[in-house]
């Protein structure tokens, strides 16, 4: 089974942040896909069907952003399920700028707390990472308040343009691989 983990926040208040814009491409994939609507599975929601055929599994913590991680403990149960092979976490990048991509095969959090809770609970750097960017803020603005504020129109219409060049990244990950799907880096 492969899982598409998009780290984001719960709650109409952070919907349109930059914090979910991996939630936003979840969403996006799922109803091209014609899989079913999220639903409540433990410290995620979770929507799942065949792509490619592969059983694929897409996976929103509820948990916050910080603790991101701890959604994924009960698919380390699984002993035919490797990290390495079968996750790809989605996440907003704020050393990108807004519409750039980048898919790895393994890295460091880049001080991303999301991943960092990620990396915690796999006790592994080894698994894929797409990185979405939403640009920095600037001087003297708060990184937290940065990301957890609502995105302007024009980089929201960037992100949503993005979006299905996303998703397929997201069948090419599934279908051929990371390195195949990281063509699509810019």
């Amino acid at each position: 089974m492969r899982v598409v983990c998009g780290l984001g926040n719960p709650g109409l208040e952070y919907e349109r942040t930059r914090h979910n814009v991996a939630w936003w491409l979840l969403e996006r994939a799922r109803e091209q896909w014609r899989f079913p609507p999220f639903r409540r599975d433990g410290a995620a929601r979770v929507s799942s069907g065949l792509l490619e055929g592969e059983q694929v599994l897409l996976l929103k913590p509820w948990t916050y952003v910080n603790r991101s991680g701890r959604a994924l403990l009960a698919l380390l149960k699984n002993e035919d399920w490797d990290p390495a092979r079968d996750l790809l976490v989605a996440v907003d990048d704020v050393a990108l700028d807004v519409g750039r991509v980048r898919l790895r095969a393994s890295g460091s959090s880049g001080g991303h707390n999301g991943l960092k809770s990620v990396e915690a609970v796999l006790r592994s750097q080894a698994y894929a990472r797409l990185r979405i960017g939403v640009g920095g803020p600037g001087p003297g603005i708060d990184m937290a308040d940065w990301v957890l504020s609502p995105m302007p129109e024009e980089d929201r219409t960037v992100i949503d343009g993005l979006m299905p060049e996303l998703v397929e990244v997201v069948v090419e990950w599934v279908s051929a691989g990371v390195e195949a799907a990281a063509k699509h880096n810019r």
